[in-house]
């Protein structure tokens, strides 16, 4: 019999919150973390937009000359997983190093240093290139520096499959704490994206948007004004346990991780299948994973990137999984409110439906001004909804044709039956 897993601890650091408790408050208010470009000067770009951290000091978190030492990405990575270790009331002096592992996905990891360091090597030549390069650069260094800053000497590795890199880190935490190979699991995912070479090629590549003039309106997930997705940065780390070593230490309990589903489209490399079918097929995957009907899902977390191929064809896949049911489902896009975080988009979402899942409170998908006849759904407009949430799904879909689909429910401290 496999372990249940719960979540006991979170964590994060976003453009509309550096913490759990703000990133909340802000994004059932419906604020919007996009703005004009001030990490580097986006004059002659295409899109001159994205959803940046503010305010954020890693020296709160590291030591100078750790921090020195790090990508930002690393730096969001150990600054969230503070948080969401403290919150959940863990300490690891006091737990068997051998049973906590580490899962944190990147998307791009360290691209910020490889520019950086690039510049370095052209202009300077090949002796100015930085001993550190490539222990800041490489996407594993998450995952890594966690490990070393606390100990944790379980499995230790990170998952990278473009925006599902995050959510992949945390269903394989789920299977590892379900087999009984740890007891705890940091997991989540980390991005620090906001780059030169990261907004030019997105831009180029015509996936963002390009509503430079109204930044707080340009991310509009399931508007039939949508035109490409703002670009975000920061992290969502989470403490997941076996039920039983939760309940052995008195963990305060968030809620259930029940399921997990994960496929391939193989089909395009930054297209999704046009009927959904992988979307489809992660979807119904999880719900079997936590036994679960689709009436008993309450919310979706959507993949939601303001694309208009992307929302279309995610409202189709919920339509094909739910059916008729789909429309007394309330839907909404975190990243209508924080933008696309990439690789660490899942870990963020798993925490806004966890805390949906907790709260009986879903937060709104912002910019929804014209309906789409193709995006027929609840999708929570422009305002926060209350209602009950036994179950939740939240997605996450990547370049390459990577499909992920979680479900969270809300604790019981007995099996549910179907």
């Amino acid at each position: 019999m496999q372990n249940r897993v719960v979540v006991t601890g979170m964590g994060v650091v976003t453009p509309i919150g550096l913490d759990l408790a703000s990133f909340w408050k802000n994004v059932c208010e419906g604020q919007s973390g996009a703005g004009v470009i001030t990490k580097f000067d986006g004059t002659n770009y295409p899109a001159k937009i994205a959803a940046e951290l503010k305010g954020f000091d890693p020296e709160q978190f590291l030591e100078r000359k750790e921090a020195r030492r790090v990508d930002e990405f690393v730096q969001y990575a150990v600054a969230s997983t503070r948080m969401a270790v403290e919150d959940a009331g863990l300490k690891p002096d006091e737990e068997d190093p051998e049973r906590v592992g580490v899962v944190i996905g990147s998307g791009v990891g360290g691209i910020w240093t490889f520019e950086r360091q690039h510049s370095q090597l052209v202009e300077k030549g090949p002796g100015r290139v930085s001993p550190f390069f490539i222990p800041m650069m490489i996407a594993d260094m998450a995952s890594g520096m966690v490990s070393i800053l606390f100990g944790f000497k379980g499995p230790n590795y990170t998952t990278v499959s473009a925006c599902s890199s995050g959510a992949h880190g945390i269903g394989d935490a789920l299977r590892i704490l379900q087999r009984g190979e740890a007891d705890v699991m940091v997991t989540g995912g980390a991005e620090a994206s906001i780059s030169p070479m990261a907004v030019a090629g997105f831009s180029n590549m015509k996936a963002l948007s390009l509503r430079n003039d109204e930044p707080e309106r340009a991310s509009r997930p399931f508007d039939a004004q949508r035109d490409g997705f703002v670009l975000g940065e920061g992290a969502g780390i989470i403490v997941l346990e076996t039920l039983d070593h939760a309940k052995k230490r008195g963990a305060r309990i968030y809620a259930e991780l029940a399921g997990y589903g994960a496929t391939a489209d193989a089909y395009h490399m930054t297209a999704p299948h046009e009927n959904g079918e992988g979307a489809i097929r992660a979807m119904q995957l999880a719900l079997k994973d936590a036994g679960l009907r689709p009436d008993d899902i309450d919310y979706i977390n959507a993949h939601g990137t303001s694309t208009p191929m992307g929302d279309r064809i995610e409202t189709a896949a919920i339509k094909a999984v739910f059916g008729d049911y789909a429309y007394r489902l309330t839907v909404s896009s975190t990243k209508s409110l924080i933008g696309h975080l990439l690789g660490a988009s899942g870990g963020v979402e798993f925490v806004a439906t966890t805390l949906s899942v907790v709260e009986n409170r879903v937060h709104p998908t912002i910019n929804q001004e014209n309906p789409d006849p193709e995006c027929d759904l609840d999708y929570a407009p422009n305002k926060a909804k209350e209602r009950l949430v036994r179950a939740a799904l939240t997605n996450s879909f990547g370049f390459g044709g990577h499909n992920v689909s979680l479900v969270i429910k809300k604790y019981a401290d007995q099996p549910v039956s179907v």
